[in-house]
């Protein structure tokens, strides 16, 4: 499997996504916006998705892991690396995962949150992703997109939304996150499909799927042309031409002008 990857930040803040891939593996994460709220933890979430990536390259290095064990122990070793920090914190630090795996005969993946995999089949495209963080507070959500980005009402509604939905992070009846406990793998999407199923594949964090499920600017095939023939930086680049037109958010709400974008472009040599 050849695996192309690019990650560009949304705005002038650090880069909160992280992205890997090796000749089995392409792994994104998105880190989990704080808001600007207290979150327990003074290492902060670039520090959290960089070891959690790392971590889950080192479990998965084991072709007998499963994507939901490999999963589980990096959330308990990266939770091993800072005690210190107040790990039951409901802001702790924390990540969507989107894992895509290569073994004999098959392709598996793991996905937890809402960082989707997209897989091109011979006929169609198949979208897999975790929206239940959807249904989670969407009256609070619907005030957020009610006001312009950058706007001091937004900050706030956004800043009361947040505070709301870490109440409901990994919780039976909100959503599941990479956090602090590895209790959030067994909740991850799992799944496997026979290799001679699929042409190509995308892991994508939200900040660049969302130019299809969001902006309706583009289709899947579309996306897939742009992959094929400039590689994940013009796929971003794509999104962000989109973004400058809108630039507050008054066409396409959301909660930044721009989103970090990750992508993990997957091929392998036709059989």
């Amino acid at each position: 499997m050849r695996v192309a990857i690019d990650t560009q930040p949304g705005g002038a803040g650090p880069n909160e996504d992280w992205v890997a891939g090796t000749p089995t593996l392409a792994i994104v994460l998105d880190g989990l916006s704080t808001a600007g709220l207290d979150t327990g933890c003074r290492h902060g979430v670039p520090w959290y998705v960089a070891h959690l990536g790392g971590q889950l390259v080192a479990a998965l290095a084991d072709p007998g892991s499963t994507l939901t064990a490999g999963l589980a122990s990096a959330l308990e070793r990266v939770a091993a690396l800072h005690p210190e920090c107040d790990l039951a914190n409901p802001g702790t630090p924390s990540a969507t995962v989107a894992v895509l795996r290569q073994r004999e005969g098959f392709f598996d993946h793991l996905v937890l949150a809402d960082s989707p995999i997209v897989l091109e089949g011979h006929e169609r495209f198949t979208v897999i992703t975790d929206l239940r963080v959807e249904d989670v507070l969407p009256d609070l959500k619907a005030e957020v997109e009610q006001y312009e980005t950058h706007t001091t009402e937004h900050k706030a509604a956004l800043k009361r939304f947040v505070t709301a939905q870490r109440q409901t992070r990994n919780m039976p009846n909100g959503y599941w996150v990479a956090a602090s406990t590895p209790e959030a793998a067994e909740h991850a999407l799992v799944g496997s499909i026979p290799a001679e199923e699929v042409s190509a594949a995308a892991v994508l964090s939200d900040g660049v799927s969302r130019l299809v499920a969001e902006y309706r600017m583009a289709t899947w095939h579309e996306v897939f042309t742009t992959l094929r023939t400039g590689g994940p930086q013009e796929l971003i680049n794509s999104v962000r031409k989109v973004e400058a037109t809108d630039p507050t958010g008054r066409r396409w709400p959301r909660y930044k002008s721009g989103d970090d974008a990750s992508v993990a472009f997957c091929q392998w040599p036709k059989r």
